[in-house]
């Protein structure tokens, strides 16, 4: 070892014990902890400091639902693949502790940016979180947690201003055969349609099925073998029949068949990739 090296080495010594080592005997810390490894997409860290009991549940936004560490770590895996940088800034953190239970209340925001074939897209979630950690083994674990949305969900509805005004409504024959990307609020993804606007897309087995194509208005319904999902959706199509605009619901999530349409969903961008059909 050089003496550069060695004066860099015993600096970095230096500097790691002004700091101290962390605290993980204290709730709030381990708390912090778990959001810092959230924000670097570090799983290890996460499957450290959470529980991986089967019968473990919690909650998040867009009804979703995770019964043990399976479900919460295929979405973590879901959501970290999607994802092309992602920041978390805790605005308000309280902990609350008695003997071997801790629980907490926090604000944060959750900073995504997802890259599209238009460029990175940054979208920030204002979340709420509330959750319950236990002391096992002298380790704080957390077993249960609860996320909202800080804002209320407005119910979904397609831009009606925006589509075109005529004496009627006529259904044509729009040939939309190629490969699109399909960007939501928090993922983007490919799908293979043919000329009826049916085939598949590269996220949880999924599929498009057309019903119709009205003035521009291009509606039907999409499935996910991959998570058991289903729902409808409604853009409106440009004048050049490149890009659509709209929106997505759920209808089915699971065996939950009582979600009312337009209600949970989110926004849709679908941006054709490949040439027009030339027929």
């Amino acid at each position: 070892m050089g003496i550069m090296s060695m004066i860099m080495f015993l600096a970095g010594i230096s500097e790691l014990c002004a700091k101290g080592p962390e605290n993980l005997d204290d709730p709030e810390t381990v708390i912090r902890r778990i959001v810092k490894a959230n924000a670097e997409m570090d799983l290890k860290t996460l499957e450290t400091h959470m529980a991986v009991d089967e019968d473990t549940v919690g909650y998040t936004i867009g009804g979703r639902k995770y019964i043990g560490w399976k479900d919460v770590k295929q979405a973590f895996e879901e959501e970290f693949s999607m994802l092309s940088g992602l920041t978390i800034d805790i605005l308000n953190l309280k902990v609350w502790q008695q003997g071997e239970v801790a629980w907490f209340a926090m604000e944060i925001d959750y900073n995504r940016q997802v890259q599209t074939a238009d460029g990175p897209v940054k979208k920030t979630w204002p979340l709420r979180d509330t959750g319950v950690l236990n002391r096992r083994d002298g380790k704080w674990m957390l077993v249960n947690w609860h996320e909202s949305m800080r804002e209320p969900i407005k119910p979904l509805a397609p831009d009606r201003a925006a589509q075109p005004t005529g004496a009627s409504s006529n259904s044509v024959e729009v040939n939309l055969a190629g490969k699109w990307e399909i960007q939501e609020e928090d993922k983007a993804y490919q799908a293979t349609l043919d000329a009826k606007g049916n085939g598949p897309y590269t996220w949880q087995e999924g599929r498009i099925q057309t019903e119709k194509v009205e003035d521009r208005l291009w509606s039907g319904t999409w499935h996910q073998k991959g998570n058991d999902r289903e729902g409808g959706f409604e853009v409106l199509l440009s004048e050049d029949g490149t890009i659509a605009k709209g929106v997505w619901w759920y209808l089915r999530v699971g065996t939950q068949k009582n979600i009312p349409p337009r209600e949970w969903g989110g926004s849709y961008k679908i941006k054709r990739l490949s040439p027009l059909p030339t027929s």
